[in-house]
């Protein structure tokens, strides 16, 4: 998703997709340490996308730390 598209979330969306993208990036990592992923592209655009959203969550004053955990 585009910064652009990022910025036009609200702050639930926000959380939200900060959520989906640790998720996928996990997932992603995961896939890799075990051998099963083939597109090891698919890793850095999901750490970028990530910085991304944390970059606009933090912008907004987005407590990050609670994304982290919560």
């Amino acid at each position: 998703m585009k910064s652009k598209d990022l910025r036009d979330l609200s702050d639930t969306e926000l959380v939200e997709h900060v959520r989906t993208q640790r998720r996928e990036a996990f997932g992603l990592r995961f896939q890799h340490a075990t051998g099963e992923l083939e597109n090891t592209a698919g890793l850095g655009t999901a750490k970028r996308g990530l910085a991304r959203a944390l970059t606009i969550a933090q912008q907004r004053g987005i407590d990050t730390h609670t994304l982290r955990h919560g």
